[in-house]
């Protein structure tokens, strides 16, 4: 890996959101129709339930969105034939995954801000601790997601089977991360897998922060633990990653 060149990927990836209006739009519009969607859903209830899920959401909203953005831009690639060409150059599989994380992150800091900001200024969410770690967790979920679709874009030949992927990297994580259920409450069978499921630990710092006027000691080992993730992705994608779709 070349930091030169991964940074030049990231750079031409940046280039190309520019000019895709769309993409852009599905990454910073969703998550705030999504979550204000949810406020409407909860306006009249006499329960805080938004104030107790919204959080959680804001976690997850960014990691769906930014999972199906990545798998489907990473395999277009593939398919026209540009990654093959891109590969005869000395950019290597490595400097091309992570070139790409690059890009999204810094789209996923911006998307994590309209959408944090959106959630609490506007839709009113009421968490204890700081806004900011809010925002850092939403991120770190943003690329959670960026390195599952690209690990997930491997395994795809086209971009409808690459949006097919996703009820096999995230249904799961959604229905055994604590959202529905509290994860304490997990049948004993699925309570070791809840554990080992990266986004389990985004609503854990995500609740944190919901509930705790100082939650940085508990957020921290749960960014730790996603950032690992996100490393363990990008890692194993970069070895999956084919020059070109059979």
């Amino acid at each position: 890996m070349s930091l030169r060149i991964t940074w030049a990927t990231a750079r031409r990836i940046l280039a190309q959101l520019r000019s895709d209006h769309r993409t852009i739009a599905l990454m910073l519009l969703v998550p705030i129709v999504l979550i204000g969607l949810l406020a409407w859903v909860f306006v009249d209830s006499p329960l805080p339930i938004f104030d107790r899920i919204g959080a959680a959401l804001l976690g997850v909203f960014p990691f769906v969105v930014m999972f199906i953005v990545t798998s489907v831009a990473t395999l277009r690639e593939r398919t026209s034939g540009t990654l093959e060409r891109l590969l005869t150059t000395p950019l290597g599989k490595g400097d091309f995954m992570f070139g790409y994380a690059i890009a999204f992150g810094l789209m996923a800091i911006l998307q994590a801000l309209v959408a944090t900001g959106f959630a609490v200024w506007v839709c009113g969410l009421d968490v204890q601790g700081p806004v900011w770690i809010l925002v850092v967790i939403a991120v770190f979920d943003a690329l959670l997601g960026t390195a599952l679709g690209l690990l997930a874009s491997g395994f795809a030949r086209t971009e409808f089977q690459a949006v097919q992927f996703m009820p096999a990297f995230v249904l799961p994580q959604f229905l055994l991360c604590g959202l529905l259920v509290a994860r304490d409450s997990l049948p004993s069978v699925l309570k070791p897998i809840s554990d080992v499921l990266p986004l389990s630990y985004a609503v854990d710092a995500m609740k944190s922060v919901t509930s705790s006027a100082s939650p940085l000691g508990d957020v921290v080992p749960d960014l730790g633990i996603i950032a690992a993730w996100i490393v363990l992705a990008l890692v194993l994608g970069s070895l999956t990653l084919r020059r070109r779709t059979e």
